[in-house]
């Protein structure tokens, strides 16, 4: 009978608990402690990008009604806030997984370029919040038509 012979390599089971020990480190220790309810920042996901005339937020809001959501704009900074409210009162023992996140949520996001808050426009559809922040008029590329003689 033939055993085949493993190479061990204990340095690499030492590598994987230092690994596992810093995340645990930075998720436990340094993170704000309303992230342990679920209600942190990350749990809003947004979409930011930038077309030629204004800063577009796509936000994904499921179970929110759009008159929950509380949207401002203060100076470069968007802020998100809001409230998914629990539909309806279910004794705890009788689930049998909850993951679907309830209660208040806050998301502030610096914006890349400054906008006019006064002229920002917002639609929400199927749980989509779509925010259009139109920039100042100095900040929008310039198109100088060059003429040959």
């Amino acid at each position: 009978m033939m055993s085949a012979i493993i190479r061990r390599e204990p340095t690499r089971d030492l590598v994987s608990l230092r690994d596992m020990m810093g995340r645990l480190m930075d998720d436990g220790f340094f993170r704000t402690p309303w992230a342990f309810s679920g209600l942190a920042d990350e749990t809003l996901s947004v979409d930011l990008y930038e077309t030629d005339d204004a800063v577009m937020v796509k936000a994904t809001l499921p179970g929110v009604k759009a008159d929950d959501v509380d949207i401002s704009v203060t100076r470069d900074v968007l802020s998100i806030r809001g409230e998914v409210k629990e539909e309806s009162e279910i004794d705890e023992a009788k689930y049998y997984r909850r993951e679907r996140r309830y209660g208040r949520f806050n998301r502030e996001i610096a914006l890349p370029v400054p906008v006019i808050a006064e002229k920002a426009e917002a639609e929400f559809t199927d749980g989509i919040l779509t925010l259009t922040l139109p920039k100042v008029e100095e900040v929008k590329p310039k198109v100088i038509n060059v003429k040959a003689k």
